[in-house]
């Protein structure tokens, strides 16, 4: 029989607080098919880490390490913000990616990532058509923004969408008792460029049995000063206060984000950020309330103290998945989640092929979104409610929670030429 072929495995854009539990899901899946896939590599800092050769040996961490990265955040083996470019602009980097797979003996390619990553991950399924090398990529699906197509819902999202909700209940608390005599306005700056799923889960915060006066600012819906001053102004005259959640993919009714600042990032998108503090002054101007604002920033997609127990299953299950395709043989696919019903919650790993999810954003549905544009609606709460359901506490140590620090031990080169990394 032939020897078995390795295989790369390798996280992408912004980590989440379950990325690390689809990484376990691979290693741990692919070590119970030794006759099948040989040694997991990992890239050191994603994608790049092919492209330098920078190679993690993960047979090196023993069985209990892999296992702790079910419930340890954050990407363990470094991520990136790098896009492969199409073959005809650089086909040197696709040259160099087969020169690394080859000198390692590399068949099989595992991408953890969003949008992005599917679009890399479908560009080197076609090597073995476009320059003879036989590789099966299968793209491991993450994003906190959830605006993957197909698959019900992204891991990473719920458990962003749980740190939210819970946050914006908790301040919401903390400014109705300040409300008499100081602040009466609180704003929550939430991630989502483009789609408002992680604002809406600020919607959760308020439910029947826990009513709270909740503004929320979406990506999809075109942002109106006087509609926004107006609503604020009403909710703080009702209940004396407020909490307006905001997404940093705000834009004004000529197309131009809220808070763009002019800087783009590595993937050719706008550089956001600050809008919190610019709703927040606007309220000050026009309605004189007092405020205090917050940016989520980093905590909402690292928090894995308070993770969803659905969100660490979903990650889990994924990357497991990825490796079974892999097995059967499957190339240019996504493992997705796809819902079977909504209470009891019910749920199964499908499968999507990528040229139907590379470079495609899955929006808000008007549906979701309050006739007004400034809440959500039942369906939305349906939709929302299972994603961020149960925990899954990892061990705590000191009052601390305890990750797990890999040894990340590289691999030997074999390769003598080294490889400039296009910035």
């Amino acid at each position: 029989m032939a020897k078995p072929k390795n295989a790369f495995y390798a996280q992408s854009g912004g980590v989440t607080a379950v990325i690390n539990a689809s990484a376990c899901g691979v290693i741990e899946t692919a070590r119970r098919h030794k006759g099948k896939i040989g040694k997991v590599y990992a890239g050191r800092n994603g994608i790049v880490g092919a492209l330098t050769e920078d190679l993690i040996d993960t047979s090196q961490e023993s069985d209990k390490a892999i296992a702790a990265l079910r419930h340890t955040p954050s990407g363990a083996f470094g991520s990136c913000r790098y896009k492969l470019k199409g073959l005809e602009e650089n086909r040197a980097e696709y040259e160099r990616l087969i020169e690394v797979f080859k000198a390692h003996d590399i068949g099989y390619f595992f991408y953890n990532g969003g949008g992005d990553s599917a679009d890399t991950c479908l560009k080197i399924s076609q090597l073995s058509d476009t320059m003879g090398y036989p590789i099966q990529a299968i793209h491991v699906p993450k994003t906190v923004d959830n605006d993957l197509p197909i698959t019900d819902c992204c891991p990473g999202f719920g458990s962003a969408a749980k740190y939210i909700a819970v946050s914006v209940r908790e301040a919401s608390f903390d400014v109705a008792s300040m409300a008499k005599t100081s602040t009466k306005v609180f704003v929550m700056e939430v991630m989502g460029r483009h789609a408002g799923w992680i604002a809406a889960a600020g919607g959760l915060a308020s439910s029947k049995d826990c009513e709270l006066p909740i503004v929320i600012l979406f990506p999809e819906v075109v942002f109106n000063r006087e509609k926004f001053l107006s609503k604020v102004d009403a909710m703080v005259k009702k209940h004396g206060y407020c909490s307006v959640v905001v997404s940093e993919g705000v834009k004004t009714a000529d197309g131009k984000f809220l808070a763009e600042s002019g800087i783009k990032d590595a993937f050719g998108h706008a550089q956001l950020g600050g809008v919190a503090p610019l709703v927040a002054n606007m309220i000050k101007d026009a309605l004189g309330y007092r405020f205090h604002w917050a940016v989520a920033d980093y905590l909402q997609r690292a928090a894995r103290h308070i993770a969803s127990k659905t969100d660490v299953e979903h990650a889990y299950a994924l990357g497991k998945a990825a490796v079974e395709l892999a097995i059967k043989g499957e190339n240019a696919v996504m493992p997705a989640i796809l819902r079977k019903s909504d209470s009891p919650y019910k749920w199964k790993v499908g499968v999507a092929p990528l040229k139907d999810v590379a470079n495609i954003e899955k929006k808000m549905p008007r549906s979701f979104i309050s006739k007004d544009g400034f809440g959500i609606t039942a369906a939305c709460r349906k939709y929302l409610r299972p994603l961020i359901a149960g925990e899954d506490y990892p061990p705590y140590n000191d009052g601390l929670p305890r990750y797990i620090r890999l040894k990340n031990e590289a691999v030997q080169k074999k390769l003598s030429a080294e490889f400039e990394v296009l910035k």
